[in-house]
C-alpha cells in the first residue's frame, strides 16, 4: 500500500521556522509614551495618548469604517537610541491576526531597524503565536553594548492597545536623531497605502520612503475606504506643520464620476487651510487583470485623465505647488509579478513603489 498522506507541519520539521523558546533575560520595561522615546506616525498622539491615526473625537463625523480603521497603527514608529545588548517588546493587540492573504507578521507584528537616518538596516520581526492577542517577543540579544539608533515599526492592520519596550537593566536610553525638518509628509489613500499586503511593517511603501527621507510620515491609508470624503479633507487640513500631502485614493474612489467630484473638492478644502503646501496626486498602480480585461484598463485610463486634468487646471489657475504622478509606472513592466492577489503589492511591489516615489518626493520637499 502507498504511504498514507499526512498533513505537513513545516514548523515541526524546520527549526528555523519555530518561535524561539530561549530563556528570557531580566528586563526593565518602558512605555514609549515617555521620554526619551519618540513616537511618530500618530498625528493626535500628544493630545490623546492613543495609538490611533485620526482624532478620537473629530469635529467632522467620520465614516464608521474609517473610524474603525483609524485604530490600525500603520505607519507608527517608536524611535530611540540605546546601548542595550538585548531588546524585547510586549504587545497587547485589539484583535488577533485574521487575514488570508497577508502574513500575521505584517498585520499584527512589529519589526526592528537599526541605524541612523538614511542608514537603517532591517534586523528582525516579532515572532509569536498568531492566534494570540498579547505577546512578548525578543527582537535581539547578546549584541555588543554599543549605542544604536532603533526604529520599531507598528503593525499595519491591527490596533495596538499597549506596547512596552524591554531593555537590559543597566542599559542607557537616549532620544533619536532629529528629523531634517519638523514638517510631516501626509499620505492619504487606500489599503495599498495602509500597507496591504506587506510581509512585515517596514515594507509598507510609506515606511520604506521614511527610511530614505528623514521626515515624519503619517500613513492615512484606509482599507477599502479611502474615498476622498470631504470630512477627511477637513480633518487632514487640521494636522499642523505639513510638508506635503499625497493623495493616492483612486483605487477606492467608487466611480470615475465620483473621483471627478471628490478630487477637486478635497484639494479645495485642503487649500483653504494650506495655500502653499505641495500636493501630489498619484494615480493607482497596475492591476494584474488589466492585461485580460479591456474594460478595467479603460477605467484606469479614464480615472488617470480625471486626475491629470484636475491638476493641470489648478496649475493653470495659478497653483504652482500641485503635481501629478502616473502610478501605473510604479511597478514596472512585470507589474503582474508584484502583488499577492493582483491588486495588493508584495514587498517587491512596495519596494518598487518607494523607488518611484522617493526621488519625486525629495524634489518636491527640496523645492
Amino acid at each position: 500500500m502507498p504511504n498514507e498522506q499526512k498533513p505537513v507541519n513545516p514548523v515541526k520539521l524546520d527549526a528555523n521556522m519555530r518561535i524561539p523558546q530561549s530563556a528570557t533575560p531580566s528586563f526593565n520595561w518602558y512605555s514609549p509614551l515617555e521620554q526619551p522615546f519618540h513616537l511618530a506616525g500618530f498625528g493626535w498622539l500628544n493630545e490623546e495618548k492613543l495609538y490611533r491615526r485620526l482624532p478620537a473625537n473629530p469635529a467632522w463625523i467620520l465614516p464608521e469604517a474609517v473610524n474603525s480603521l483609524a485604530n490600525c497603527t500603520a505607519g507608527g514608529q517608536i524611535r530611540f537610541t540605546t546601548n542595550t545588548a538585548s531588546l524585547a517588546i510586549k504587545v497587547k493587540l485589539s484583535g488577533a491576526a485574521n487575514m488570508y492573504h497577508m502574513p500575521a507578521t505584517g498585520q499584527c507584528g512589529f519589526d526592528c531597524y537599526i541605524g541612523a537616518p538614511g542608514e537603517q538596516l532591517y534586523y528582525g520581526t516579532t515572532l509569536y503565536d498568531a492566534k494570540q492577542t498579547e505577546y512578548e517577543s525578543m527582537l535581539f540579544t547578546n549584541m555588543e553594548q554599543d549605542y544604536r539608533s532603533i526604529t520599531l515599526n507598528f503593525p499595519l492592520y491591527q490596533g495596538v492597545e499597549e506596547v512596552w519596550i524591554g531593555l537590559d537593566p543597566a542599559a542607557q536610553i537616549g532620544p533619536p536623531a532629529a528629523y531634517d525638518r519638523n514638517e510631516k509628509v501626509i499620505i492619504y489613500g487606500t489599503s495599498i497605502t495602509q500597507g496591504g499586503c506587506a510581509s512585515r511593517p517596514g515594507m509598507a511603501y510609506t515606511n520604506i520612503v521614511s527610511r530614505r527621507i528623514n521626515r515624519e510620515f503619517l500613513n492615512l491609508g484606509f482599507s477599502g475606504n479611502g474615498k476622498g470624503e470631504p470630512e477627511l479633507a477637513h480633518i487632514l487640513a487640521e494636522i499642523p506643520d505639513p510638508a506635503c500631502l499625497v493623495l493616492d485614493y483612486e483605487a477606492n474612489c467608487v466611480s470615475t464620476e465620483n473621483l471627478q467630484a471628490t478630487l477637486p473638492e478635497f484639494i479645495c478644502i485642503y487649500r483653504n487651510k494650506h495655500a502653499l503646501i505641495p500636493i501630489l496626486v498619484v494615480s493607482r498602480i497596475t492591476y494584474a487583470k488589466e492585461r485580460f480585461q479591456a474594460q478595467l484598463l479603460q477605467e484606469k485610463e479614464d480615472r488617470k485623465q480625471v486626475q491629470m486634468r484636475t491638476v493641470k487646471q489648478l496649475q493653470e489657475n495659478g497653483d504652482a505647488n500641485i503635481y501629478f504622478y502616473d502610478g501605473s509606472n510604479l511597478l514596472g513592466e512585470d507589474a503582474h509579478e508584484c502583488t499577492v492577489d493582483g491588486v495588493h503589492p508584495t514587498d517587491l511591489g512596495f519596494l518598487r513603489m518607494a523607488d518611484g516615489l522617493t526621488p519625486l518626493l525629495k524634489k518636491i520637499l527640496a523645492d
